[in-house]
């Protein structure tokens, strides 16, 4: 990793805003909206940020925003990026190492994502348990630097048991329905085949996507809280009613964001009572 570029970008924020942001916020395919409803918001887009990535896929605005929500300074990620965009797992997880040194202590990740689990169906919200790392690559292979953690990470709580419950604690509030399941990442841009979908389901996966997974390792590494929420906005190849098109995805996940927003909306409250 390029440590004199994270620290440049992160001169270059600060100049703009000088708030130390205590969550993370990084928002996938049709999920970007949820920054659209800020009353207040700074916003950066990425290419004014010094050596940021640029987005290339519809859905993703490419900008950060930042935010007071109930007192508690939120940095969001208003589009991602993929591994199959051509960007090395270094630069595409090269935000998560500038959130992280920024200040922030807890990561909500979002995605779109396929259904692999015949109980779900396309809308269904669900919160990512663990994962599945089928990428090819891992986002911590090369040199090593401990000012961003151990070398070696300890990975068997990747996504919080106590900002799960968070979750499941204001979605049962708010009578919005939430399914739980593990999240398998292929590399994509090819959606997956229906043998690599049976392979996955047959390892304990109930969701796939194209994302998060380097995220959520890199911000494990960095003593970050990570939890995850993925939009089913189809089923995947093989199951009943598959439909895979990205026009698909993104209807879905517009027909779905009152209830994403919500539940964001909720589980950042709650985050800043436990601040307070």
């Amino acid at each position: 990793m390029n440590i004199a570029q994270i620290h440049e970008t992160i001169d270059a924020i600060r100049a703009k805003v000088p708030v130390r942001p205590q969550i993370g916020i990084v928002l996938g395919s049709g999920l970007g909206e949820y920054a659209d409803q800020f009353p207040s918001p700074t916003i950066i887009p990425y290419e004014d940020i010094p050596h940021f990535p640029q987005v290339t896929i519809v859905g993703h605005k490419g900008r950060l925003v930042f935010q007071e929500i109930e007192g508690l300074p939120v940095v969001v990620m208003q589009g991602r990026f993929h591994y199959y965009e051509g960007y090395s797992m270094e630069q595409l997880t090269f935000p998560i190492r500038v959130m992280g040194q920024l200040g922030i202590r807890r990561l909500i990740l979002t995605n779109a994502a396929g259904g692999a689990n015949l109980n779900f169906s396309p809308g269904d919200l669900m919160l990512i348990t663990d994962h599945l790392n089928l990428m090819g690559m891992n986002p911590l292979r090369g040199p090593h630097d401990a000012e961003f953690g151990e070398r070696f990470p300890d990975m068997t709580c990747v996504y919080h048991p106590e900002e799960r419950e968070v979750f499941e604690t204001v979605a049962q509030r708010l009578q919005i329905p939430l399914q739980k399941g593990v999240y398998a990442a292929f590399s994509g841009p090819s959606y997956e085949t229906p043998a690599e979908i049976r392979m996955i389901r047959t390892l304990g996966a109930d969701a796939v996507g194209m994302s998060t997974v380097p995220e959520a390792i890199v911000a494990t590494q960095m003593g970050i809280r990570v939890s995850g929420v993925s939009c089913i906005t189809n089923m995947a190849a093989g199951m009943p009613g598959a439909k895979l098109t990205h026009e698909d995805v993104m209807e879905t996940a517009n027909r779905v964001k009152h209830q994403f927003i919500a539940l964001l909306n909720g589980v950042i409250q709650e985050f800043a009572k436990a601040n307070t």
